[in-house]
């Protein structure tokens, strides 16, 4: 890369848990003597956690995770939320991925928002690429430099069949998607030219949907992409009914998914260029239905990883004896991470987000 790409040598990989991730089940505060009473059906036993310290532990199902906390690489941060909670899918994520509050409202994405400070260079094939079929979210905008990418194949096709539609239209309709694919046929080429499927990774990647998400993060990465951001997503996670089982399958997943990136990402030494951050819509409230899932709740905790990370318990772990109404008090504000990853990862400032003190990374 040149001397003006190397402000975005590092990576971010968002993961968005989609639906809302149950936290109380993800970390769970095994001790607590309302934690059990709550959740009759949903409660893991004390000695099925995997203990991060006297008081919380991880579920069993993340088990492939605790490597990346025993060697200080996970960092975990605690009752995440905002103030005024939305309990609408739409909504909620739409305050999550544009750094707005529950009273204003935002078009873009806080990425780009974010990037327009300092715009990634455009020697870069593009500001993110978002995989599998999901939404740019944090990416989103009507200038984002952002590629849709569902595999690792050519998109030459596709783009060609736009660009055969439009000439059957007006011609400033045409001219319109001309200057678009002009802009995406070069990043496509960057992409295209790296053969990514030829790129060695030192790792095994599960066949689920997820594990395939993050197979090809990795050759993006190690294949020397240069795009910024990479977007992932795991779906499933809005659990009214049937949680027990459902939930223990979506985070082995995420666990598989993860733990096999970063050792892809470690033999590739690539480790301390890349982050990996989780976020959903929120939360899941703390008394389980007779349906044995949960509603929409609020604060939950949220995964970063990464080589460069300063790992621990970050924020507060939302107390059961203080609930606002049914659901749990947020005790960090989602984009105090937001603000760590622009002025620590990236050196931007960041003014729109949130002030953090997080020593987040090193």
């Amino acid at each position: 890369w040149g001397a003006s790409a190397a402000p975005w040598r590092r990576h971010l990989v968002l993961v968005e848990l989609n639906g809302g991730n149950d936290g109380l089940n993800t970390v769970v505060p095994y001790r607590d003597p309302l934690y059990r009473p709550m959740r009759p059906k949903l409660a893991l036993a004390a000695d099925q956690v995997l203990q991060l310290d006297e008081h919380l532990g991880l579920h069993p199902a993340l088990e492939r995770l605790m490597p990346l906390w025993i060697d200080r690489q996970m960092a975990i941060a605690l009752g995440v939320g905002y103030p005024q909670p939305n309990l609408s899918h739409f909504r909620s994520i739409d305050i999550w991925e544009t750094a707005t509050t529950e009273k204003t409202h935002g078009e873009d994405g806080w990425l780009i928002r974010l990037f327009r400070e300092s715009r990634p260079s455009a020697t870069l094939p593009a500001d993110g690429i978002v995989l599998g079929r999901n939404d740019p979210g944090p990416l989103a905008s009507e200038d984002a430099r952002v590629i849709f990418l569902k595999k690792l194949i050519s998109i030459r096709k596709r783009q060609r069949k736009s660009l055969n539609a439009a000439a059957d239209l007006a011609n400033p309709l045409l001219d319109h998607v001309a200057t678009v694919q002009n802009r995406m046929d070069l990043a496509e080429r960057r992409l295209v030219e790296k053969n990514l499927q030829d790129v060695s990774l030192a790792a095994t990647f599960p066949a689920h949907d997820f594990g395939r998400q993050m197979e090809t993060t990795s050759r993006l990465i190690v294949g020397g992409s240069a795009v910024p951001v990479i977007k992932c997503a795991l779906g499933g996670f809005d659990t009214h009914a049937g949680q027990f089982g459902r939930h223990h399958q979506l985070l082995t997943h995420l666990a598989e998914g993860l733990s096999s990136f970063a050792q892809a990402m470690k033999w590739s030494g690539m480790w301390d260029e890349v982050l990996v951050m989780t976020y959903a819509e929120f939360g899941r409230r703390p008394r389980e239905k007779a349906s044995g899932g949960t509603d929409h709740g609020t604060a939950a905790p949220h995964l970063t990883l990464g080589a460069s990370l300063r790992g621990g318990l970050y924020g507060e772990q939302s107390p059961l004896d203080l609930l606002e109404g049914n659901n749990l008090e947020y005790r960090l504000d989602f984009r105090a991470l937001y603000d760590a990853i622009a002025r620590q990862w990236w050196g931007l400032d960041g003014a729109f987000l949130h002030p953090g003190t997080l020593p987040l990374i090193t």
